[in-house]
């Protein structure tokens, strides 16, 4: 964010740092909305959301995943972020964990401290694909382990957990009393191999999605759980205190994007390509890892080799090129030495970014 704030104050910036799709929401999603709106579709919803979406939703994980949830345990959301904070307030007591892998996402800690929980990190290696070693949870889950929080595909390293890894997360968790929390928006975009849903093996666990990120809706703000059957109740008492409901026309909206809205193949293709742009790209520069990202939109970039901290680097970059990337130690200590760029920008800005990183790592 402090990088977009500061990119905002520059004239002819490329934007690579925030996850942000260009892809315009499904025709049918806009179409809804404003009829919804229109037609008086503006008060309070139910907090677990309208009866419709929720159907929606649940039909989208028998056809995508071939599973049943039933709509007491389908809670809509404001977004993904609040949906997050209530697993959190749930789960989380004070002074207990939560294992995250590391890299993460950069507001994960947040909210677990938000909680007064602690977190214990699982370092993955790129060197692997980052890809968990199922060992190395096992080894960070103790006594005080409320909860294991994974995300797939990831941001920011764009992997996606095999069927294996993600079955073995679900064993580990069984085994240890231990609540699977998986973070699941970035589904629908995996390109290169398959994302599974942790509830193809399990329903003790929560999972979070969204339209956000598939569907090119992150300003309509709608998200939603999927609670384990023993949390139902402690979840609505959360969400009708602290999130009241979603606003009710985007709810409507995001029924038909999830009913009708297009396939996601072209879309994936697009990412892939421009996925392969920008690593062969950094493979020039001397910036690559060794990995390739299987899904979402991000790339990490090496830049250890480069004087000064990644925040120092990031800074240079943008002042020189005007290109905005943003820096990794947020994202945990495997990502200190890098940058993040999202590749959910348009071809051509990725394109121009490139013509222009090459002309400064030629220069410098």
């Amino acid at each position: 964010m402090e990088v977009l704030e500061k990119a905002g104050k520059l004239d002819d910036v490329v934007h690579l740092e925030v996850g942000e799709p260009d892809f315009e929401p499904p025709a049918i999603a806009r179409e809804v909305a404003s009829e919804s709106a229109a037609h008086g579709e503006v008060s309070y919803t139910n907090a677990r959301g309208k009866e419709s979406l929720r159907e929606a939703i649940s039909d989208y994980y028998e056809r995508q995943y071939g599973v049943e949830v039933p709509l007491n345990r389908i809670f809509v959301t404001p977004g993904s972020s609040p949906a997050l904070l209530a697993v959190m307030l749930d789960v989380v007591d004070p002074g207990s964990e939560v294992v995250l892998t590391d890299p993460h996402y950069a507001p994960y800690p947040n909210f677990v401290r938000q909680a007064e929980g602690e977190t214990t990190t699982v370092e993955l290696d790129p060197e692997t694909g980052f890809e968990p070693q199922i060992a190395d949870f096992e080894a960070a889950v103790g006594p005080e382990t409320a909860g294991l929080l994974i995300n797939s595909p990831a941001n920011p390293t764009g992997a996606v957990l095999s069927p294996e890894s993600v079955e073995a997360l679900v064993d580990l968790a069984e085994r240890t009393g231990t609540r699977l929390i998986s973070d699941e928006i970035y589904h629908g975009l995996d390109f290169d191999a398959e994302a599974h849903s942790v509830l193809e093996y399990t329903d003790d666990a929560f999972v979070l999605d969204g339209v956000s990120k598939r569907y090119g809706m992150t300003g309509w703000r709608l998200g939603w759980i999927i609670a384990p059957p023993d949390e139902e109740q402690a979840i609505n008492r959360l969400v009708q205190n602290f999130l009241i409901c979603a606003p009710n026309h985007v709810q409507d909206a995001a029924e038909a994007a999830i009913r009708e809205g297009a396939g996601l193949d072209s879309i994936r293709d697009t990412y892939r390509e421009r996925r392969d742009l920008l690593l062969e790209a950094a493979r020039d520069w001397g910036l690559d890892m060794g990995y390739t990202p299987a899904g979402a939109y991000y790339l990490l970039l090496d830049v250890s080799s480069l004087p000064g901290d990644a925040f120092e680097v990031a800074d240079r970059i943008l002042e020189a090129t005007g290109v905005a990337m943003t820096p990794g130690p947020d994202f945990g200590t495997q990502a200190e030495n890098t940058l993040r760029a999202s590749f959910a920008t348009s071809t051509a800005d990725i394109e121009e970014a490139i013509e222009r990183l090459d002309a400064y790592f030629e220069s410098h």
